[in-house]
């Protein structure tokens, strides 16, 4: 069987000692404070005396409250009067009306102008002028001989750049030979200044006449 034991440390049995003797002290200083009447004067001296009012009670108002001011009553309901609005009767009309059979002329509609057509400025080709080359037609040796003179009307279809185009008699002169000398020389070696429409070279006919005439 074992046994065990402790052995107390001297000093925590020292302390242990004294605190129960402070504990057992400030228990008897308790109760004598309570039993000589001292505890009641450090309460009064802490706390102070107690002041008491006393609340006098509120004295009722009697008088009574001012009446209500007055309200404008309204005026009592009217209903409205009932009424019927008569209609006009229609009356035949004895108003005297004319009538005729004729009809209201009608009033002419007003025209509005024509338009103004734009009038185009045509300027006929030139034997004369800049680039312009006319020569007189070699005189045929038949007619020469023969002497035959006249003069030939030739129509000639200028291009825009003066060259002829269609060549051809519009009045003959007579003469055969002298027809075809005039045709012949127009379409070899002339050259005209064109004729032009608004400033603009066009192509157009235009007549010329070339006279054969002897000289001496």
């Amino acid at each position: 069987m074992a046994y065990s034991y402790s052995i107390d440390d001297p000093a925590k049995n020292q302390k242990r000692t004294l605190a129960f003797g402070l504990v057992v002290i400030i228990h008897v200083l308790f109760f004598w404070v309570l039993a000589s009447g001292l505890g009641a004067k450090i309460v009064q001296t802490v706390v102070g005396p107690v002041e008491t009012k006393i609340i006098e009670e509120v004295k009722k108002d009697d008088t009574p409250p001012p009446p209500p001011p007055e309200m404008e009553q309204p005026p009592p309901y009217v209903p409205p009067p009932e009424f019927a609005i008569d209609t006009p009767v229609d009356t035949a009309s004895t108003a005297i009306t004319n009538v005729t059979s004729e009809r209201p002329t009608a009033q002419p509609a007003v025209q509005a102008p024509p338009p103004v057509e734009h009038q185009v400025v045509r300027t006929p080709p030139s034997g004369q002028g800049r680039g312009a080359r006319v020569s007189q037609p070699e005189y045929p040796s038949a007619a020469r001989r023969e002497g035959i003179e006249g003069t030939v009307i030739v129509a000639i279809y200028v291009k825009e750049d003066g060259r002829p185009g269609e060549v051809k008699v519009a009045k003959s002169s007579g003469s055969q030979a002298l027809d075809d000398a005039a045709v012949k020389e127009v379409q070899r070696n002339w050259k005209l200044v064109p004729g032009k429409e608004d400033g603009k070279p066009v192509a157009m006919w235009y007549n010329f006449a070339i006279t054969f005439k002897l000289t001496d």
